[in-house]
């Protein structure tokens, strides 16, 4: 088996004459945590549409533990073992925290279209939402309507029901946006301390949580890839100050 969980070969997608990835590859190894930065419109959020089978690769290949997921729709790949989140939160508002977990775990399954049967968890199921629960710091949450939860914990639900199938590759888009410093702190705690064996990639503007957060950062711009490096060359890189960062202040 390979020490790379995800492979991209030279992927492109293309919305009629706007480019919004050209022509990137990269590796990613199983365990890593990997950082997407780059500016709006860079291409981020489209490269992990692209992965996520939510947008078709115009051109290039894409590789999930040594498979061609190229052509795979959204369902198949969840099912080969990636999981995501997006920028903007998209739960249940009048439903519970648990039952918001049910509906992202009876989502995965065959039987979620139907009206037979019951639509209660299997012990299995049950066992793997509270788990994705504490490792989002809602154990104790479970009860509560999603409507009463602060803004973090919302993104705490997503992280939980992304977590719930037990991912392999878990793509983490903005995770911190819109929160508050403390709820910030939170967030951070709670990706850090995720099991090793999960592959985490995320996109994130806030610099300090990124860098303090990965093994390795990509950064694109114009949808191309423009560098990467460990979070300590990342700072030091003049390409990225320049489009990203903010050149640095000269002091006479």
């Amino acid at each position: 088996m390979s020490d790379i969980i995800l492979k991209l070969d030279h992927v492109g997608v293309r919305f009629d004459a706007l480019k919004a990835v050209d022509d990137v590859s990269l590796r990613i190894n199983r365990g890593e945590r990997r950082a997407i930065i780059g500016p709006n419109g860079a291409g981020k959020t489209t490269l992990f549409n692209a992965i996520t089978g939510v947008v078709r690769p115009t051109s290039g290949r894409i590789e999930f533990d040594d498979r061609d997921i190229t052509q795979l729709p959204p369902h198949r790949r969840a099912a080969c073992g990636i999981s995501r989140t997006f920028q903007i939160t998209n739960l249940f508002p009048s439903l519970t925290v648990r039952q918001n977990m049910e509906l992202a775990l009876r989502g995965l399954k065959a039987r979620k279209f139907s009206f037979f049967g019951t639509s209660e968890l299997t012990n299995n199921e049950y066992t793997q939402a509270e788990r994705a629960l504490g490792l989002s710091r809602l154990g104790s949450r479970a009860g509560a309507l999603v409507s009463e939860l602060s803004y973090g914990e919302q993104r705490q639900l997503e992280m939980a029901m992304a977590l719930a199938p037990g991912p392999r590759l878990l793509l983490l888009d903005e995770p911190a946006a819109g929160l508050s410093p403390a709820e910030r702190v939170i967030v951070t705690d709670v990706i850090r301390a995720l099991p090793a064996e999960i592959t985490i990639v995320l996109i994130e503007h806030d610099m300090d949580l990124v860098l303090s957060l990965v093994d390795w950062v990509t950064c694109l711009n114009n949808g191309q890839f423009l560098a990467d490096g460990a979070p300590a060359e990342i700072r030091e890189n003049a390409d990225i100050q320049n489009v990203y960062l903010g050149r640095p202040r000269h002091h006479a």
